[in-house]
């Protein structure tokens, strides 16, 4: 039978990841977003997750088997965090309610879990590292929980299986995005070497000297997919992350390396991101010109702030994913290769400059 996906958030680093590895492995894919771009193979579905009425419109005609949720809304507080994105999935759930069509959702959410949301981040008692799933929740009000409280109420009404996928930083391609490490360094680091300012690393010294992972977008879409059509994996959650580990005193190097600069050795000094690139609007605006780029607007590339938050955390941060290999999934990918593929495209898509 025809698996037909609906990926929430088509637009983002994730969700445009999952697209692509679902249209590749020949299901038919349809994508919300409010804004839907054109992409090869997937349906577009233009809808606010607030305006049930428009959302339910949108949906007329969409039955999905299995939908793929991998979009959130950053509010001012942690309290209108939890309000709003538990709306989007309630009001989600309800246009889909009557098409008893849907066999299994799977939520993507991240180490918060394990964290903290923005307002504690990293604060109080925290799990031992690496993170493990049965480490459970913390004694803190967080989106994330509400999420999946609102598709586990759901499942449980409507009969579908669940599963929820707990990323690390998440490397891709995506523009407009709030929180992209990967596409931040990579126009940092062209900043730095048009201008010639030295490429100095903006978080702490624990980052740069601890083991840390992060997972690459395709990784994401990968354990997605995998959790989504394996029975095994029905109503678990996941940690997610390459498979690696590195330290940022050798990862910055070799960042460094791609884009033919030097890495200033690190003294121990944060130097935020946030205000290393304060004035550098009008920076990008001219190397974009300079060189034909498709992306003039800074603002839509990079996201100093998101970067230094995990640039600059006074812990370690190492997360396992001993309970999906144990299941059967055997993805890897290395966690250099996520930069250097990530570079690679945004070079071939005029977002860097060739050379």
């Amino acid at each position: 039978m025809t698996k037909r996906a609906l990926v929430v958030g088509v637009t983002g680093i994730q969700g445009s990841a999952l697209a692509d590895r679902l249209v590749t492995e020949g299901w038919e894919v349809f994508g919300l977003a409010r804004t839907p771009k054109e992409m090869d193979g997937v349906t577009p579905v233009a809808a606010d997750l607030l305006d049930p009425d428009s959302l339910g419109r949108a949906l007329e005609g969409v039955d999905p088997t299995h939908v793929f949720l991998t979009t959130w809304l950053r509010m001012d507080t942690e309290a209108e965090n939890i309000r709003v994105n538990s709306l989007m999935l309630r009001n989600l759930f309800d246009a889909l309610r009557g098409k008893s069509s849907v066999e299994h959702v799977a939520l993507a959410t991240g180490l918060k879990h394990y964290l903290g949301p923005f307002e504690a981040y990293g604060k109080g008692e925290l799990p031992k590292t690496p993170f493990r799933e049965n480490q459970g929740r913390l004694d803190v009000d967080n989106f994330y929980y509400a999420q999946e409280d609102e598709l586990f109420a759901a499942a449980e009404r409507d009969g579908f299986g669940w599963s929820v996928h707990r990323p690390h930083t998440v490397i891709g391609k995506a523009i407009g995005n709030a929180m992209n490490m990967g596409q931040t360094l990579a126009v940092y680091a062209t900043i730095c070497r048009e201008t010639g300012r030295p490429f100095r690393f903006p978080g702490s010294q624990v980052q740069w000297e601890s083991l840390t992972d992060m997972t690459d977008a395709r990784q994401l879409a990968a354990q997605m997919a995998w959790a989504a059509t394996t029975p095994e994996a029905r109503n678990e959650d996941f940690n997610v992350v390459n498979g690696d580990v590195f330290r940022w005193s050798w990862m910055w190097g070799r960042i460094a390396e791609w884009f033919g600069i030097e890495a200033e050795e690190f003294d121990g000094t944060e130097r935020p991101l946030e205000r290393q690139m304060a004035d550098d609007a009008e920076v990008w605006a001219g190397i974009a010109d300079r060189h034909g780029l498709a992306e003039r607007d800074l603002s839509r590339l990079a996201s100093p702030w998101h970067t230094d938050a995990d640039l600059g955390r006074p812990i370690e941060v190492v997360t396992d994913m001993g309970k999906s290999r144990e299941m059967g999934f055997t993805g890897y990918i290395a966690s250099d290769r996520s930069f250097y593929d990530l570079f690679d495209r945004l070079r071939a898509d005029g977002i860097l400059p060739k050379n």
